[in-house]
């Protein structure tokens, strides 16, 4: 199998905006890493994004702010792949995620918006899409989908390892010693937090923890969230971003302080209480969560093993996502798994994705399919 030279493209539960980078890979092992970038999504935009969730259970397909913002959206995803085309010499194809709006498994529902055909036509390149819905379709979660990559850059990594991924919701990939991926989403991310900090600073996230780390926690409230049933399921297991929406209403009377700072409780505590199969040697931590200070520091001291940022491994910590779906990609063109019952709990190890081209397919591509 020849190596395929792939742009993958994020936008996470944040909604902080796009990430894309370049990894050139066979799908199985990673060659080499490219250079990647982040590009914001404005206000305007990320407030209209923010709204689509929050009325995704009753929106048509067809409506027309859901049509402008996915367009919206995409020219911001176009831009991303135009400026990284710039940085390198070749490129076979684009693994395009697009934006979840919606996921629920249990309805087996999962929506991700994003227009791959226009994606395709104003870049010329081969686009693979749709990653989750195969998995949702056939009974799994649809998520994580992150832990094959995760094994792959911890080839020649002594396990058992978790790598902990903190967006607007978190996940965890543990990897054994023997090589074999366990992986679930542990509870809230960054977004509880993040829509907190945009209530009572304006600003997107709790820059530097700031809130956080002058706040104190409230275990009244902490405890009673941290008592709903997600938290008593076995693995594997998934989340909407909207998920644990009633925190907000649980934390409105504390001050900006003291919600922040329990809120920061809870996605650190929904990680403690996570079921792995066996304790990891240490966590790894990526996603925008590793970069506030405070949400390190609890985590630090409520884990048994250390926890490091993954750039510890050599990792880039931001492009981390975005590689992914670029490895996903090659991965879905070969048809080798995107899922596995202990990942996202499918009945078998299935793959998945989707190719749309704006024209013929370009021969280096027609033998992976």
């Amino acid at each position: 199998m020849r190596c395929l030279t792939a742009i993958g493209l994020m936008s996470g539960t944040s909604l902080d905006g796009v990430d894309a980078a370049l990894v050139r890979t066979d799908g199985e092992k990673i060659v080499s890493h490219g250079p990647g970038l982040s590009l914001t999504y404005s206000p305007e935009l990320r407030a209209r994004a923010r709204d689509l969730l929050s009325r995704a259970a009753t929106l048509s397909s067809e409506d027309p702010e859901l049509r402008s913002v996915e367009r919206d959206l995409t020219l911001r995803h176009i831009e991303a792949v135009q400026i990284l085309r710039q940085k390198t010499d070749t490129v076979d194809l684009i693994g395009f995620h697009g934006q979840t709006i919606l996921h629920a498994p249990e309805r087996r529902l999962t929506w991700q918006i994003g227009d791959a055909a226009l994606l395709s036509r104003e870049t010329g390149l081969p686009v693979i899409h749709d990653f989750r819905s195969a998995d949702v379709a056939a009974g799994g979660e649809g998520a994580p989908l992150a832990p094959w990559y995760h094994a792959a850059l911890l080839r020649e990594h002594e396990g058992p390892v978790a790598i902990l991924n903190i967006g607007g919701v978190a996940n965890v990939t543990l990897v054994e010693a023997d090589g074999s991926i366990h992986a679930c989403d542990t509870g809230p991310g960054n977004a509880l937090l993040d829509d907190w900090a945009f209530l009572h600073t304006g600003t997107a996230c709790d820059v530097d923890g700031a809130l956080a780390r002058s706040g104190s926690v409230h275990e009244d409230i902490l405890e009673p969230l941290l008592a709903d049933p997600y938290f008593s399921r076995p693995a594997p297991k998934s989340l909407d971003r909207l998920t644990f929406q009633r925190a907000m209403t649980a934390v409105s009377a504390l001050s900006p302080q003291d919600g922040a700072a329990t809120l920061v409780a809870f996605t650190v505590e929904a990680i403690r209480r996570t079921p792995l199969p066996r304790p990891p040697a240490a966590w790894y931590v990526c996603g925008g969560g590793r970069h506030n200070p405070v949400l390190m520091e609890e985590l630090e001291r409520a884990l048994p093993a250390p926890v490091l940022p993954v750039e510890k491994l050599g990792w880039n910590g931001d492009d981390l996502e975005a590689e992914c779906f670029g490895f996903l990609a090659v991965r879905a063109l070969r048809k080798l798994p995107l899922s596995a019952p202990t990942i996202t709990g499918a009945p078998s190890c299935l793959t998945g994705g989707r190719l749309t081209c704006s024209g013929l397919v370009p021969p280096a591509l027609w033998s992976e399919g």
